[in-house]
């Protein structure tokens, strides 16, 4: 993709997030500086998932180092190949992992396709039933028998799931009935159900022939089968991001324990082949896969994975089990601003767009580059996100609107502790370590 083939409004959304300092969702690619060493590995493990394959994956990164960056990245790239995506943020309220229908709660909130943003489980599941229908009619079944045939369909194709998790099966024809008597609030009580919420009206659970509400097990069968579903209707696989696994480390002992089992768990059945389709992949700290109240806890999850760190960085692995974010150069940032500056310029017209080409040239950019990352203590690692606030909104607006603007005779870099993130704000704050004491 280059800068000339991204939509108007797929530009405005990526400049609009960079200048929110956020991490936006399309067009990242433009942006992927330094991730061209991942780039055969992951697609080549893309490609294996699509024809059934399934894959575990661990990304390791300081606070700021760019692990969203790098799971929104990848899951651009999956999508390109009809993926379905779903990002889950781990926390201790809202989704603690060692209950795994919140997991798969969350999946289902979350899931994504190219054409449907969160929440695509309706279509998905629409678009599944769909191509039931047309599978029944195209091997001779007529109308009156395409019920029948499709109801034959459904089971030949979730036999392996029902083995381990009935419920899944019985919901969806629940679904089925509903839509087809009319009865919509039934239908979506139904949907709900099947997609891990909890509190379901009794009735709509009668009349679909369930009963009770998801649990940690039921979880993990619900999620084979919806990754039969996702390939029936058109997606030959599902990128699920498990983000900020290290927030483990706060959790009471018991629930951290218990989390980490699950995670040891999800591992394993990822490796065994339960599920066909599924690409998993978690980020967290160093400290949560290196120290005593995180990975290192539970020995079988450590040895599953452990990854050889100690050479150097630029002969990681891009294969390995784990990965290992490279960190921003000075130099890095002032490329990846430079094709910021591009992406910007390309929605510009005539002598403003000349204009912010000759006024915001390179030099410029390291002078930027080199001014954010001094503000933070000189952690060129953790700057890319205020960088490319600054330079969005403090500067390519500018020159763009006002045509006597020089950032460098009129502009002044300014840092306020309301806009840094806590790891940012430490960085500024500086340590203890960079106090000269009198002696």
């Amino acid at each position: 993709m280059t800068s000339q083939g991204l939509s108007p409004d797929r530009r405005l959304r990526l400049i609009d997030a960079l200048r929110r300092g956020a991490v936006p969702e399309t067009g990242l690619g433009l942006l992927a500086v330094g991730l061209g060493r991942f780039e055969a590995a992951v697609d080549a493990e893309l490609d294996a998932v699509a024809t059934g394959s399934a894959v575990f994956k661990a990304v390791r990164g300081e606070y700021g180092s760019g692990k969203t960056f790098f799971t929104r990245w990848l899951a651009e790239r999956a999508k390109q190949r009809n993926f379905a995506v779903a990002e889950v943020q781990v926390s201790e309220n809202e989704t603690p992992l060692h209950k795994l229908e919140t997991v798969y709660r969350r999946l289902t909130e979350r899931l994504a396709t190219s054409t449907f943003p969160p929440s695509a489980f309706r279509p998905v599941v629409d678009a599944w039933f769909y191509a039931l229908e047309e599978d029944a009619l195209a091997a001779g079944a007529t109308d009156d028998e395409l019920p029948q045939a499709v109801d034959g369909l459904l089971t030949a194709r979730l036999a392996e799931v029902s083995r381990v998790a009935p419920a899944f099966a019985t919901a969806l024809r629940g679904y089925r009935r509903a839509q087809d008597a009319g009865d919509d609030a039934t239908a979506d009580s139904v949907l709900a159900w099947l997609g891990g919420q909890p509190h379901v009206a009794a009735a709509a659970r009668r009349s679909a022939g369930v009963r009770g509400d998801l649990d940690h097990f039921g979880a993990l069968g619900f999620l084979q089968g919806l990754l039969t579903v996702l390939k029936d209707s058109g997606h030959p696989g599902l990128l699920l991001v498990l983000d900020e696994v290290e927030t483990l480390q706060r959790v009471r002992s018991d629930a951290r324990d218990k989390a980490l089992n699950a995670l040891r768990q999800l591992i394993d059945e990822v490796h065994s082949g339960r599920f066909p389709g599924l690409y998993l992949l978690i980020t967290g700290t160093p400290a949560f896969f290196e120290g005593p109240q995180g990975v290192q806890r539970l020995a079988p999850l450590a040895q599953r994975l452990a990854t050889d760190f100690t050479t150097d960085a630029r002969f990681d692995n891009p294969r390995a089990v784990q990965l290992r974010l490279p960190g921003f150069t000075v130099e890095a940032l002032t490329e990846l601003g430079g094709r910021v500056r591009d992406i910007y310029v390309s929605g510009s017209e005539g002598k403003a767009a000349e204009r912010v080409r000759s006024v915001v040239d390179d030099s410029y950019m390291s002078d930027l580059a080199r001014a954010v990352a001094g503000s933070l203590g000189g952690r060129v690692g953790i700057a890319p996100r205020l960088f490319l606030k600054k330079l969005v909104g403090d500067v390519l607006d500018r020159v763009e609107q006002f045509e006597d603007f020089d950032p460098r005779k009129h502009y002044a870099l300014t840092v306020t502790d309301a806009e840094l993130t806590g790891t940012e704000r430490n960085a500024a704050a500086g340590s203890a370590d960079d106090v000269e004491l009198p002696l």
